[in-house]
């Protein structure tokens, strides 16, 4: 026989697998993802208690009165105004939802199923606009209505994106419309 020959004809034996080291490896991959994991909510948790001084939210009077428009979709968080990507996570601003829009001439009520509803009262309504992105999340130019509002000190923008985008429009010229008329009468 050839060499060739011989070498094929041979047995071999399975290869062995070190269960040991295979093993080990998955236990650092799955440790690793915990750490990282565990530093985010903290970073979550400290941005959260650098915000703390951001007063309670409001909520809903009683009788808000008719609704001027509505709008189901999303909620994509808030950030300070002017600022799209410093989230603000406090009083559970930060946290995305499906959301509720309702806006009345006392303000715009914000329902939140699974998260925390608030209230943005007529008077700290300071403008809306078409946006692309707010706080991580990023759309198509003018997928996002962010209305800007001022809660305590702060300004604060908030992204929505509606389940019919071709809502934002309507929805940015009514606020905008509801903003100056409230504060041409303040003045």
């Amino acid at each position: 026989m050839t060499p060739l020959i011989e070498l094929a004809a041979e047995p071999k034996s399975a290869e062995v697998t070190d269960w040991a080291a295979r093993l080990g490896w998955v236990a650092g991959l799955l440790l690793f993802i915990a750490l990282v994991y565990w530093l985010m909510r903290q970073g979550w948790e400290w941005r959260g208690s650098l915000q703390s001084g951001l007063p309670d939210l409001p909520t809903a009077p009683e009788a808000p009165g008719t609704a001027r428009l509505t709008m189901s979709g999303r909620y994509h968080g808030s950030t300070t105004a002017g600022q799209w990507l410093d989230r603000i996570v406090a009083h559970g601003l930060g946290t995305r939802s499906r959301v509720e829009l309702t806006l009345t001439d006392e303000g715009l009520e914000v329902v939140r199923p699974g998260a925390r509803d608030f209230f943005v009262p007529a008077g700290r309504l300071r403008g809306a606009r078409l946006d692309k992105g707010i706080a991580g999340k990023v759309l198509a130019e003018g997928g996002l209505l962010v209305v800007t509002w001022e809660h305590g000190d702060t300004l604060i923008d908030s992204g929505f994106r509606s389940d019919r985008a071709a809502e934002h429009t309507t929805w940015v010229e009514t606020l905008n419309t509801m903003t100056t008329t409230t504060e041409g009468t303040a003045r």
